[in-house]
């Protein structure tokens, strides 16, 4: 049977900040999908240019909901893969069941995990605008260089933030500050296996909150497994090393799942 990847965007960001993983997990033999959020289906070209006004009232749930139904519409349970607010999404799914297996990287904090001050930091320009909640933000390119792509240098910045940056809903920054709609049974005995993935210079998702999400997971009898990436940023699907990264997600998923050997064969006979 065709082994399926499902790969979650964040925000700030579109399905192209998966470019690199998507070409490595084809490699390996796996049908890949990286649905867009929605109202964010457009060309990147055209979407750096401002998004639908309608995203400003994107909730939580409404991306849950849009990741679900492409899910249970597959003949198996993939593999799912999010970044950032991405990994949020990843960790709501799988406490709906879904998946073989989910991997969240640099994932936002669901309700229970508070985050530290240099995550509320980056959060702020959105929290700290007048009617933030019904409205798009575009995030400034001194906030991005600060801390989302803070271990690239100053030419991989600005092309990185020229290419991959666009506006995002500010509705779900408040819904996650308040605890609306982000709430997990850390519990959950349905859940499929978890794995969360930081990076060490990480200031948006930092690595102690993603520790601290993890042991949360921990009172569930279902595996969870948590890995660093010393001196990498929020950043961590694109920057370089991003390999290294792409690898451990899919090795640990065909670990817990007993993929493995399927997987390369179909690589191989590809």
């Amino acid at each position: 049977m065709e082994k399926t990847i499902v790969l979650v965007h964040g925000a700030w960001l579109t399905p192209a900040s998966w470019d690199l993983f998507r070409s490595l997990y084809e490699s390996r033999g796996y049908r890949v999908l990286a649905p867009a959020w929605p109202g964010l289906e457009g060309p990147l070209s055209t979407l750096r240019h401002g998004v639908p006004a309608a995203m400003a009232r994107r909730t939580i749930k409404d991306l849950v909901d849009h990741y679900a139904r492409t899910i249970q519409a597959l003949p198996s349970a993939p593999i799912l893969v999010g970044h950032s607010f991405g990994g949020l999404i990843v960790q709501l799914l799988a406490d709906r069941g879904l998946g073989c297996a989910a991997v969240a990287i640099d994932p936002a904090p669901p309700r229970g995990v508070f985050p530290p001050p240099s995550a509320l930091k980056a959060a702020l320009p959105v929290l700290l605008t007048w009617a933030g909640w019904n409205r798009v933000h575009t995030m400034g390119f001194k906030g991005f260089c600060a801390t989302f792509a803070n271990t690239l240098p100053p030419a991989g910045q600005r092309e990185a933030y020229d290419s991959f940056i666009v506006q995002a809903p500010g509705r779900i920054y408040f819904q996650a500050a308040f605890g609306i709609g982000n709430g997990l049974d850390f519990g959950n005995r349905k859940r499929p296996p978890l794995l969360l993935i930081a990076g060490g210079e990480d200031r948006t998702a930092p690595a102690s909150m993603v520790r601290a999400n993890a042991k949360r997971h921990g009172k569930s009898p279902v595996r969870v497994d948590y890995r660093e990436f010393a001196g990498r940023s929020h950043w961590l699907v694109r920057e370089p090393g991003w390999e290294a990264v792409a690898e451990a997600a899919l090795d640990w998923a065909e670990q817990v799942t007993g993929s493995a050997t399927s997987a390369k064969d179909q690589a191989t006979a590809a």
